[in-house]
């Protein structure tokens, strides 16, 4: 095989890899156009010529053929004309009377019939086809004829051996075309016995690892058999004499003892082919590989195959010849290595290694096809061959190495890089045959490509003026096919108006189809369809009318009915008025022959007089021309009593009967019609079937829902998922509940396709500072549509407008490496399977990795510093320099000390984040403890990492006013007199100059004026003696600093000699005495108010209270129509410093942590609670009443 002659190699150009890839990097090319095969466009489209059939490259031909034909077949528009060399020169087929060539076509027929050898015809041909638009070449064609030589005479002396010896004959055939196929015989015509002992090998020679006395009892003989002339040539025959050291009996012989029990010296293996410890082989690509290992020995040695550095492919390899030849039918680059054959007997072992080289002929990666293009549009030819050596390219035009044709002004909008020819602005008259020839030692490839430059005005090439009827509700497509060069721009109009249908209800597809995603009524009208391009424009126009579906809506049921009784069907249908209809029915499949017995009107079948022969389902049919329905139901006829209606109607309904029969019909790729009949009710209707389903892949076993349908149906189309072996079973369901499930239904597959679904949750991030982590949701197991599901993911860098780099994995993650920091890439995704892809998803933003910040802010500072807050100001940082996605501002702060004397603090650091990007940002501190020293810095944060610190800044809170005092105890240690205790506050805010007690007695729903005592900030307790010992009263403790009044802590005195008390830091404890019940209860904070409660408020007419807010839960469900007194503050509440009324916010509840509350050992009541409290600490605890003492108290009431 050799590469296309009298054309020269192209030469290497040293940089053409760099230019070809700098230049596509920036190659914007259209999409090649395809020309329709619609005979009105091929007739009149100019095409440059195709080879469309040719003789093989290596031609053999019979000698007794009358007529050698050689075949070249090319089209193209005008007709190609053809010529063709023999032996690198111009045929002159005109010349010789045996030649002739067939009319429209290129095929040469050489005649023998007046004479002449076909031997004198032997040679090379190449045919060459051409228009006024290009050349086309064949390949080049070696025709040889089939010669089956004679048998060279000679006279075979006997070959004389001694038993236990090997032997080889040598069969040496005479060299045919192609090669004969070798057997041996002896003179009667029967072959060779072949065995582990004796057998042929590739040479065709006969092998005897030792010799029998038993194998001179005849001759061999080597014959030849030529296929192309049918006929054998056999060799003179072998005669054997076996010399023995001992007389041979043939009754002796067994096949266990070949030797008679005569003592024969045993050898140990040797190779008879190949020779030595070593040889090589070299095999191309896709060849046959055969390996072969003949050993001598006594006894007869086996043969093992090794393969070094690996295992055999099991797959590939066989052994044949009784082990002794290995066979590998197609060689790939992988089989290539150290082949072992070991034989081995009693006596010992031998190896051989056979060093096994594949090379290869030229093979496509990438063949160069048709290419046709509009006038100034770029296009490329790429020509891809892969082979070892590797081959070399050589590009021609019309026949002549494309770098030895002259200059034209075409020529320069073409550019030869390597493998890949581009084409810039093609123009009219450029169009050519351009071939790529890929050839090393081992043979060559040789393709045509036509680039055909073409303009034509649009053409349409449907039917003109189609009348479309559709079903209303269905997904509806308007076809619309068309041609032209430039491709045109196709727009649909309907009713002559509008700029044009793309988008809601319409998409337009650039084959020119407009689906209607759902027809309805107002879709009707005339569609027209308008193709322009700049030499022109073309129009159709289809009307469509939308119809109303074909329905079944009184569908046949069950019947079981007695013997000699009357049956009824019924089958009510509706339509579109406009659409006749047929209604048929069926029995079993089978259409009805209504005859003279059954009746059938318009809604309904009779079968009077029914007998056991009615039996069976019976199926309505209704047509119309564009849809169609039908409903079965199965027919029983029974004697039994228990079908009477008088003795049915006084059973009680049960559940359903199972349905029964299931069988499936209509297969289509994606749906299946499931028909049942439908079991007993049981004395109350079906109202619904439901279909579930099981698959034996994913979770085998496992029945899931599918679909439900009413009950008056019993044939359905289930929509399906392909690539899925269902099975399925149906429920009937009545108002007594389900019906056990029916018998599952045969199984069915329903065919594979490419996914439909897009993988979700598509994400890009970087886990490394130099990637970026691709990860999706996969899709699952009935999203996969076909095997071997992989995801094609593309990405590149965000408005660089660079090319899509692209992955396939089966995994749901791939890592992108060598990224930069932080940059955007667009991102798609798109799965597949063996089928195709499905589509693909929307393109998202992703981020590569983020570093650390390099940047960090400066000069922070505090202004305006408070008691709880500070402004702070810093110099912001480039936000280049984040590195990342810029998060916040981060600050962290802790509170060093307190400036309260002796007061121990914690130093825990805490942090608050500042989103700003202005040039001077800001910020406010919060939540400061007042009369404290702060330590704070900043960074700056990205996602994943944070910058070096700021500078520290130190700042100190001013004075506040005090927290709540810690505790607050009120003990009554005589009828006139109460004993006070209390607790400094947790938190001071300051200097502590003294405590402030208000008290005021308590009158029903009055507060009497209030009464003031002041004490020093050393005193924690104090002893007040009662104007009225019968009174109640309230008492509210706040501590003071210079800056004013603390958090109240609020207590009511005692109705009798127990005392009270809450401690927040109690858990647990006993329920109040009776006593304290009676004198306590009486009060609840409501709505935030402190008001006594009557016994009228104590519960709602149903019992219940919400004793969280005081309001029952009628009241709190009417509080959009509560009153404005509810929002009034009491007489007698406390005046706020900034003057406005303060209500209380006391609640025995709020305040008692749902179940925190305690009794003292002598049962009287911890009543303390504070007027201010963390929310966090008590809204957990709001369902804990069995363990509250105020819910104790009320639930007690």
């Amino acid at each position: 095989m050799r590469p296309v002659g009298r054309r020269e190699m192209l030469g290497k150009v040293g940089h053409a890899a760099l230019t070809l890839l700098s230049l596509l990097l920036l190659w914007q090319e259209a999409a090649a156009i395809e020309v329709p095969l619609d005979p009105k466009i091929q007739q009149d489209l100019k095409q440059p010529p195709t080879i469309i059939k040719q003789s093989v490259k290596d031609y053999i031909v019979d000698p007794r053929d009358n007529t050698i034909i050689i075949e070249c077949e090319a089209k193209g528009n005008p007709m190609p004309i053809f010529l063709w060399r023999r032996n690198g020169r111009l045929f002159n087929i005109g010349k010789d009377p045996r030649v002739t060539m067939r009319k429209r076509s290129g095929t040469l027929e050489v005649g023998f019939h007046n004479g002449g050898r076909p031997e004198d015809y032997e040679g090379e041909y190449q045919c060459f086809a051409s228009n006024e638009l290009g050349m086309a070449l064949s390949n080049k064609i070696l025709l040889r004829v089939s010669k089956a030589p004679l048998w060279p005479k000679e006279v075979l002396a006997p070959v004389q051996v001694v038993e236990g010896s090997p032997l080889v004959l040598t069969c040496n055939p005479p060299p045919g075309l192609p090669p004969p196929l070798i057997f041996w015989m002896d003179s009667n015509m029967t072959p060779i016995h072949q065995d582990r002992r004796v057998s042929m090998g590739l040479n065709g020679d006969l092998y005897f690892s030792n010799v029998l006395v038993q194998d001179g009892q005849k001759d061999y003989s080597c014959n030849a058999r030529f296929n192309f002339t049918y006929t054998i040539q056999q060799k003179n025959p072998f005669n054997l004499k076996v010399q023995t050291t001992e007389p041979y009996n043939d009754t002796s012989y067994n096949a266990s003892d070949p030797f008679g029990g005569r003592k024969i010296a045993e050898t140990s293996p040797s190779f008879l082919t190949p020779e030595g410890s070593g040889s090589f082989k070299m095999v191309l690509r896709d060849e046959q590989l055969l390996l072969e290992c003949i050993a001598a020995g006594l006894p007869t040695p086996s043969i093992k195959w090794f393969k070094r550095g690996g295992d055999l492919p099991a797959q590939k390899v066989k052994f044949q010849n009784f082990n002794k030849t290995l066979k590998i039918l197609s060689v790939s680059e992988e089989d290539a290595g150290e082949y072992v054959c070991m034989a081995d007997n009693r006596l010992g072992s031998i190896r051989h290694s056979i060093n096994v080289q594949v090379k290869a002929a030229p093979y496509w990666l990438d063949k160069p096809t048709n290419l046709v293009l509009a006038p100034e549009e770029n296009g490329r030819l790429v020509c891809r061959a892969n082979g070892n050596p590797k081959p070399n390219i050589q590009w021609l035009m019309n026949g002549e190495p494309i770098n030895k044709i002259t200059e034209t002004p075409t020529s320069t909008n073409r550019e030869v890089l390597g493998d890949t020819i581009l084409f810039r602005g093609v123009q009219i008259g450029s169009s050519a045959v351009y071939q790529c020839n890929a050839s090393n030692q081992h043979g060559y490839l040789l393709a045509n490509a036509f680039v055909s430059v073409l303009d034509m005005a649009p053409r349409m090439l449907g039917p003109k003026n189609q009348l479309i009827k559709v079903v209303m509700n269905n997904r509806t497509f308007l076809n619309c096919p068309f041609f032209g060069s430039p491709l045109p721009e196709l727009r649909w109009f309907k009713n002559g108006q509008g700029s044009g249908l793309d988008g809601g209800q319409y998409r337009a597809y650039i084959n020119g189809t407009l689906e209607i995603k759902r027809a309805r009524k107002e879709d009707e009208g005339i569609y027209t369809c308008v193709a322009n391009n700049m030499l022109g424009n073309a129009e159709n126009q289809v009307q469509l009318e939308v119809k109303e579906p074909t329905r079944i809506i009184q569908a046949p049921t069950y019947q079981s009915v007695l013997r000699g009784s009357k049956a009824t069907f019924h089958c009510k249908v509706v339509s579109d008025p406009s659409l006749p209809i047929t209604v048929n029915w069926s029995k079993d499949g089978e259409r009805l022959d209504l005859g003279w017995r059954l009746k059938k009107d318009e809604e309904s079948l009779t079968i009077p007089s029914v007998s056991e022969n009615d039996e069976g389902i019976y199926t309505c049919t209704v047509k119309s021309e564009i849809d169609q329905d039908s409903a079965s139901a199965r027919l029983t006829v029974s004697e039994d009593t228990f079908h009477n209606p008088s003795v049915f109607s006084t059973l009680p309904p049960d559940r359903p009967d199972p349905p029964i029969d299931l069988d499936l019909s209509d297969p289509l790729a994606r749906s299946v019609r499931l028909t049942w009949i439908p079991g007993n009710d049981r004395r109350s209707p079906v109202t619904e079937f439901l279909v579930q389903f099981e698959e034996n892949h994913w979770e085998p076993g496992r029945w899931r829902n599918l679909s439900s349908y009413p009950g008056d149906l019993n044939s359905v189309i289930l929509q399906l998922a392909p690539n899925v072996n269902y099975q399925f079973r149906v429920i009937a369901i009545n108002s007594v509940g389900w019906s056990q499930p029916s018998q599952p239904s045969p199984r069915y597959k329903t065919t594979a396709a490419p996914p439909d679904a897009i993988p979700r949750d598509l994400r890009g991030w970087g886990s490394n500072k130099d990637n970026m982590e691709l990860t999706w949701e996969p899709l699952r197991d009935l999203e996969k549509n076909g095997p071997n599901l992989q995801y094609n993911v593309w990405w590149r860098r965000k408005d660089s407008g660079d090319d899509w780099t692209n992955v396939t994995t089966s995994e749901t993650k791939y890592v992108v490496h060598h990224t930069e920091t932080y940059v955007p890439y667009e991102i798609k995704i798109q799965a597949r399977n063996d089928l195709g892809s499905g589509p693909e998803s929307n393109i998202v933003i992703g981020y590569s990795g983020e570093d650390k910040p390099t940047d960090s802010p400066t000069e922070l500072r505090v202004s305006k510093v408070g008691s709880t807050r500070a402004n702070i100001h810093w110099k912001p940082v480039d936000l280049s320099s984040v590195q990342g996605e810029f998060k916040e501002y981060r600050l962290y702060y802790w509170r060093e000390s307190s400036l309260v004397p002796g007061l121990v603090v914690s130093k825990e650091k805490k942090t608050t984040g500042f989103y700003t990007t202005v040039p001077e940002p800001s910020g406010i501190l919060k939540d400061l403890v007042p009369y404290s020293k702060y330590k704070m810095f900043m960074v700056v944060a990205n996602s994943r990492f944070e910058s070096l610190p700021s500078n520290n800044v130190e700042f100190t809170t001013a004075e506040g006013v005090p927290d709540a005092p810690r505790f607050f105890r009120i003990n009554r240690r005589s009828l006139d007199t109460l004993y006070l205790e209390w607790g400094k506050p947790l938190e001071p805010n300051g200097i502590l100059i003294g405590y402030q007690l208000v008290y005021q007695r308590v009158n029903g729903s009055r507060l009497g004026p209030q009464q003031f005592e002041t004490f020093r900030p050393n005193m924690t307790d104090f002893i007040l003696r009662l104007p009225d010992r019968s009174a109640r009263y309230k008492f509210s403790l706040s501590a003071l600093t210079k800056v004013g009044m603390g958090e109240v802590y609020a207590e009511e005195s005692p109705l009798f000699t127990n005392e009270a008390h809450i401690d927040q830091r109690s858990r647990g404890g006993k329920y109040p005495s009776s006593g304290f019940l009676t004198g306590f209860t009486k009060y609840l904070v409501r709505d935030k108010k402190d008001l006594p409660l009557d016994p009228v408020d104590q519960k709602d007419q149903d019992g219940s209270f919400d004793y969280q807010n005081g309001s029952s839960v009628r009241d709190r469900n009417e509080n959009e129509n509560s009153s404005d007194e509810d929002n009034k503050p009491l007489q007698g509440s406390q005046t706020s410093l900034d003057g406005n009324v303060k209500e209380s916010d006391d609640s025995l509840v709020d305040y008692g942590e749902g179940g925190d509350g305690q009794f003292n050992e002598d049962g009287s009541f911890i009543g303390q609670y504070t007027v201010k409290k963390d929310k966090d600490e008590t809204e957990g605890n709001e369902s804990s009443e069995a363990t509250s003492p105020v819910n104790a108290i009320y639930s007690l009431a």
